[in-house]
C-alpha cells in the first residue's frame, strides 16, 4: 500500500485507488501519515482535524473515524490516549521526498554532482501539486505542509545549482523563469536565472532580469537586493578579479592534538569539490572544548590551492576584520574603502573567482560572521564559536562536546607523558572525570604535572576532589579554565548573569525551564535560549512532557556557584526562593498518585467522573512529570539537606516516595529517605521523621528485608502522634503477615480498621479493610474495600483490590468472575501506565488462565510478567511469576521448564523471608519432584 500527500491525498494498493472520500476521514488519515509509527493523543488528533472548536462529541466522532479507515488502512492501532498508523515511513510520499533530498545532499557534499542532482530530480518527481491538496486543517498544513513546500522550494534551487555547475544552463533557464513568475521575491531563483542565461550568452537578459527584481524588491519591500543577487549581477558584469596573491594564515598545528576523529572526518567529507557552491561549517560548544585546536587542526591538513585565510574575530566589529581580509587578499591600502557595505561588496568580488579556505575562530554572533563568508565556488568556511549560530543561512553546526573517557586519558597522557599515565591509570582515569572531559581543563592537569615530575597522578587527582578548589587547581601559566568561562560570563546581560549564578546553587545535571524560573523568580525560557546560544549551558532537547532540558558542564556549574557566593552570599538564599516552587509541584504530583494530602490521614474524596478523568489523563501525565524530573528533584533534596534547607529536604523526600515505590526506583528511594531522615532529625521534626521512617520500612518491605522494615516501624512509633500510629501499625501488619505470622497481622488490622473508622479516615480505612480481607480470604470485606476505594476515586486501589479478588475467585473454583475482576484491574493499571501492578495483573490472569484449562495462555502472561519484574529488580513480584509459570508448564506438562521456574521461586522466597511465598513454592516443587522422579 502507498499514501501520498505531496499534493492531494491518495491511497493506492497496486492500481485500486482506496483514497477514503468523506473529508474529515482524510484529514484524520492524513494526520497520521504524517507522523507514522509515532503515538499521537486524542486531543492532538481532534485538534487537527477541528481546529479549535471541536464539537462536544469529537471523541466519540473519532472513534467512528478511525473504526471506519481501520476498513480501508491496515495498521491503525489504539495506543494509552491515543492513536498510532503502524506503517514503514517508506510508503507515504513525504518520507520518500525528505530522504531522497538528504541523500542528494550527501552524494553532493562528496563531489558527485551529476549523482547528486539525479537524487534531487528524483524527490523533486514526486510532487503531484501542493502538500496536503484538500485537506482542511490549518494545524496540519502550519505544521506539514508549509516546511514541505520551502524543503521542496529549496530542493528546486540546490538541484538548479548543481545543475548549473554542470554547465546546464540552457537547460534549466525556462525553469528557472517558471519559479521566478510563482515565487518572484525568491533571490537566490533570479540569481540562477541570470547565471543560466548568462551561462548561454544571453548577457544582456541576464541584466534585464536584475533590473527586473530589483525593481520588484524595492517597490514590494523597499529592499535593496540582497548579497547573493548583487554577487550573481557582479559575476555577469565581469568575470575578472585583482591580482592574486595566496595567503596562508592559519597558525601552526597543535603537537599534542588528540582524538576529535568523528569531527574531523565530518570536515573533510564536507570539503566542496571545486565549482560547487561553497560550504559553511560551525564548530560550537562550551569554553575550552578545543574549537579552535579542531578547526586549526583540520585546516592545516587541507588542501585549498587559492590560499587560507584566518581571523580570530573575538569582539572585534565586521569592517574591521574585513580590512584585514582584503588586504590579506592582495587589496591595496588606498583601494579598501570607508563604507562597510563596500567593503563587503569588494571582499566578495576578490574571493568570487578563488577556492579559499577560511577559519574564523572565536566569533560572537551571526551579524560578525554573514560579511566575512566567502561565496565563491569550492570554498570552506570553518567557524568556531560557543553558539551554533542558528541563524547562519545556509550552514551547517557540529557540536565540539568533551572527550569521552578514553580520549580524555589519552589527552592527559600526550601532555603529562605516557609513562606516568600508564604507571598510575585509576589515577589518570580520577583526572580525567574531575577534569570532565573538558580538553582545557586535561591541558591544563597534564601541564601541571609535566611542569612537577615530582607529583603523582594520584597527588593531583587528591587536589582536584574538593570541589571549593577545583578551579583554582586548573590553572596553569597564562591558561585558566575560570579564565576562559570568566569571558563568556562577562559577554552576558545582567539578566543572563543573574540567571547563570542562580543556577550555580543547583547540582542537578539537568533541568527544565520551570526550575530555572524557580530560582531566578521569573520566567526565564528566553535567557535559558541566551544562554545556551552563549556556550555556557547546552540545550539537550524536548523531555516526554515536552519541555526542552538544558544541561551544563560541571566545571560551568562550579563558575556559577563562584560567582552566586560572591556576588549574592550562600546558595540557600537562592535555593530558599525556588523551594516553594519545587515543593508545590512535586506535592500536586503526588497528590494525582495518592488521594490523601501527604502525611495528614485526611482523604480527597473525587467524583467518579473526576476520577475517570484522572484514570486517563491527571494521573498518568503526573507520573511523566515526576519521572522527566527524577534526577532533579532526588539531586534538590541533596541541595536542600546541604545548605540546611532542612524543612524543604524532608518534605521533598517524602513527597517522592508514591513515585519511587510505583517505579521501583530504590537507589534513589534510599538516598532521599536518608537525607531527609538527617534534615529531620536536625531540626528537631518528630513527624517528619516519623514519615519517612515509614517510607523507609516500605522500602525494606519491597526489598523484602522484613526485619529491617519492621525495626524502622518500631523507632516511628513512639515519635508517632495518634493519628499516625494506626498508619505504622497497618504496615508492620503487612510486614507480619510477609513473615508467616498470622495472628499478629490480624490484631494488627483490626486495630488499624478500628482507629481509621474511627477518624474518619477513609483512604486508612480501605487500606485495612483490603489488608484484613486478604489475610482472611474474607470476599465481603474485599468488596467493601473495593467500594471504598471507588468512592475516594482512587484507580489504584481498586486495581488492586480486583486483583485481590480475582486470586480468592480462582481459589473459589469461580474462574468467569476471577477474570471478569482481572481484566477490570488491568485495564485500570494500563490506563495509568503502571508497568509493575500491570505485571501484578498479568500473573492473576495467569492463574484464571490455569483455572480456565488455558495453560498455554497463562505461561505467555507468566513470562511477559516476569520480564517486567526482572526490569524493575522486583524480587517479590519475580517469585510470584515464575511460581505462576512453574504451575503452567507443569500443566503443559514441560516438567523440566517446571523446575527451572520453580526453583527460581523458592530461592527468591527464601531470601526474601517470605514464608507463606516458600510454603507454595515447596508443594508445587513436590508435584515437580514427583512428575521428574528425583529431587530438587
Amino acid at each position: 500500500m502507498r499514501f501520498d500527500v505531496l499534493g492531494p491525498l491518495r491511497v493506492l494498493e497496486g492500481e485500486h485507488d482506496l483514497t477514503p472520500g468523506p473529508a474529515k476521514h482524510r484529514t484524520l488519515l492524513a494526520a497520521l501519515l504524517l507522523r507514522p509509527g509515532r503515538p499521537l493523543t486524542v486531543d492532538r488528533l481532534i485538534a487537527e482535524v477541528w481546529g479549535e472548536e471541536p464539537p462536544a462529541s469529537a471523541e466519540a466522532v473519532l472513534r467512528v473515524y478511525v473504526s471506519a479507515l481501520r476498513k480501508v488502512v491496515d495498521g491503525i492501532r489504539t495506543v494509552p490516549g491515543g492513536y498510532l498508523l503502524d506503517v514503514d515511513p517508506d510508503q507515504v510520499d513525504a518520507y520518500r521526498f525528505e530522504r531522497l533530498v538528504a541523500a542528494g545532499r550527501r552524494t553532493r557534499d562528496a563531489g558527485r554532482t551529476a549523482e547528486a542532482a539525479d537524487d534531487l530530480r528524483a524527490a523533486l518527481a514526486l510532487w503531484r501539486g501542493p502538500a496536503l491538496a484538500g485537506i482542511d486543517s490549518g494545524e496540519l498544513r502550519r505544521a506539514h505542509a508549509v516546511p514541505l513546500e520551502e524543503l521542496r522550494l529549496t530542493a528546486l534551487e540546490e538541484r538548479v545549482a548543481l545543475d548549473l555547475a554542470l554547465g546546464r544552463g540552457g537547460e534549466v533557464a525556462g525553469e528557472l523563469r517558471a519559479l521566478v513568475a510563482a515565487h518572484p521575491l525568491r533571490e537566490r531563483a533570479w540569481g540562477q536565472l541570470m547565471l543560466a542565461l548568462d551561462q548561454v550568452g544571453r548577457r544582456s537578459e541576464a541584466l534585464g532580469a536584475y533590473r527586473e527584481v530589483r525593481r520588484l524588491l524595492v517597490d514590494e519591500l523597499g529592499l535593496e537586493p540582497g548579497a547573493e543577487l548583487r554577487e550573481a549581477h557582479e559575476r555577469v558584469l565581469s568575470g575578472g578579479a585583482p591580482s592574486r596573491t595566496v595567503p596562508n594564515e592559519t597558525p601552526p598545528d597543535i603537537v599534542d592534538f588528540t582524538g576529535r576523529e568523528r569531527v574531523l572526518d565530518w570536515i573533510r567529507r564536507s570539503v566542496p569539490p571545486a565549482g560547487t557552491p561553497p560550504v559553511h561549517l560551525v564548530l560550537h560548544g562550551p569554553a575550552g572544548s578545543g574549537k579552535s585546536a579542531v578547526a586549526i587542526h583540520a585546516a592545516t591538513a587541507l588542501d585549498f590551492p587559492d590560499g587560507r585565510l584566518y581571523a580570530s574575530l573575538r569582539a572585534r566589529t565586521p569592517g574591521a576584520m574585513l580590512e584585514d581580509l582584503l588586504r590579506s587578499l592582495g587589496c591595496p591600502e588606498g583601494a579598501v574603502l570607508a563604507d562597510l557595505d563596500e567593503r563587503i561588496r569588494l571582499y566578495r568580488s576578490m574571493v568570487s573567482g578563488r577556492r579559499l579556505l577560511v577559519v574564523l575562530d572565536d566569533a560572537a554572533d551571526e551579524a560578525q560572521v554573514r560579511p566575512l563568508l566567502p561565496t565563491g565556488p569550492g570554498c570552506l568556511t570553518l567557524v568556531t564559536s560557543r553558539s551554533p549560530l542558528s541563524g547562519l543561512e545556509a550552514a551547517r553546526a557540529c557540536e565540539i562536546g568533551v572527550f569521552d573517557p578514553g580520549e580524555s586519558v589519552a589527552m592527559l597522557a600526550r601532555v603529562a607523558g605516557e609513562r606516568r599515565v600508564r604507571a598510575e591509570p585509576q589515577a589518570a582515569a580520577r583526572i580525567a572525570m574531575l577534569c570532565g572531559g573538558l580538553p582545557l581543563a586535561l591541558r591544563i592537569a597534564g601541564s601541571r604535572l609535566a611542569r612537577r615530575p615530582s607529583w603523582t597522578l594520584e597527588h593531583l587527582a587528591g587536589r582536584l576532589e574538593d570541589e571549593r578548589v577545583r578551579l583554582d587547581e586548573l590553572s596553569a601559566g597564562d591558561l585558566t579554565v575560570r579564565s576562559s568561562l570568566a569571558l563568556g560570563y562577562r559577554a552576558l546581560s545582567d539578566p543572563e548573569r543573574l540567571l547563570l549564578r542562580r543556577l550555580g546553587a543547583l547540582s542537578a545535571p539537568d533541568f527544565a525551564p520551570w526550575a530555572a524560573a524557580a530560582v531566578l523568580g521569573a520566567p526565564a525560557d528566553r535567557l535559558l535560549e541566551s544562554l545556551a546560544e552563549a556556550g555556557l549551558l547546552q540545550a539537550r532537547g524536548l523531555d516526554a512532557t515536552g519541555q526542552e532540558r538544558y544541561g551544563w558542564h560541571d566545571l560551568t556549574r562550579l563558575y556559577a556557584a563562584e560567582r552566586l557566593a560572591d556576588e549574592e552570599g550562600p546558595p540557600a538564599r537562592a535555593l530558599a526562593a525556588a523551594a516553594r516552587e519545587i515543593l508545590d509541584r512535586t506535592r500536586r504530583a503526588r497528590a494525582l498518585l495518592l488521594p490523601a494530602e501527604p502525611g495528614s490521614g485526611q482523604t480527597l474524596v473525587r467524583t467518579a467522573e473526576q476520577a475517570i478523568a484522572l484514570e486517563t489523563t491527571q494521573l498518568r501525565e503526573s507520573a511523566r512529570r515526576l519521572a522527566v524530573e527524577r534526577g532533579f528533584l532526588v539531586a534538590t533534596v541533596a541541595d536542600f539537606q546541604r545548605t540546611g534547607l532542612d524543612e524543604a529536604a524532608w518534605r521533598l523526600a517524602f513527597y517522592l516516595t508514591p513515585f519511587f515505590e510505583l517505579g521501583a526506583h530504590r537507589e534513589d528511594w534510599r538516598q532521599t529517605v536518608d537525607l531527609g531522615l538527617r534534615s529531620a532529625r536536625r531540626m528537631g521534626h518528630r513527624h517528619g521523621e516519623v514519615l519517612l521512617l515509614r517510607s523507609l520500612a516500605d522500602l525494606h518491605r519491597a526489598e523484602g528485608r522484613l526485619t529491617e522494615a519492621a525495626e524502622a516501624l518500631h523507632r516511628a512509633l513512639p515519635l508517632a502522634e495518634a493519628g499516625e500510629v494506626a498508619r505504622i501499625r497497618h504496615r508492620l501488619g503487612l510486614v507480619h503477615l510477609a513473615q508467616g505470622r498470622l495472628s499478629e497481622a490480624g490484631a494488627c488490622f483490626v486495630a488499624c480498621l478500628a482507629a481509621f473508622s474511627a477518624a474518619g479516615d477513609q483512604r486508612g480505612r480501605a487500606d485495612a479493610l483490603r489488608a484484613l480481607g486478604g489475610l482472611r480470604r474474607a470476599e465481603d470485606l474485599l468488596v467493601r474495600s473495593l467500594e471504598a476505594y471507588r468512592e475516594l476515586g482512587d484507580p489504584r486501589g481498586e486495581a488492586a483490590v480486583s486483583f485481590d479478588l480475582a486470586g480468592l475467585h480462582v481459589d473459589q473454583r469461580r474462574p468467569s468472575e476471577a477474570r471478569q475482576r482481572a481484566e477490570r484491574g488491568l485495564g485500570l493499571v494500563r490506563r495509568l501506565g503502571d508497568r509493575l501492578p500491570e505485571a501484578a495483573g498479568l500473573v492473576v490472569l495467569a492463574r484464571v488462565a490455569l483455572a480456565e484449562g488455558r495453560p498455554d495462555v497463562a505461561r505467555g502472561a507468566a513470562e511477559e510478567a516476569l520480564g517486567t519484574f526482572r526490569e524493575y529488580a522486583d524480587r517479590g513480584g519475580a517469585a510470584q511469576a515464575s511460581l505462576t509459570l512453574a504451575a503452567a508448564f507443569l500443566d503443559l506438562d514441560e516438567v523440566d521448564g517446571a523446575v527451572d521456574a520453580v526453583t527460581r521461586a523458592v530461592g527468591e522466597f527464601n531470601a526474601l523471608g517470605d514464608r507463606r511465598g516458600l510454603a507454595r513454592a515447596e508443594e508445587l516443587a513436590n508435584e515437580a519432584r514427583r512428575r521428574r522422579g528425583l529431587r530438587i
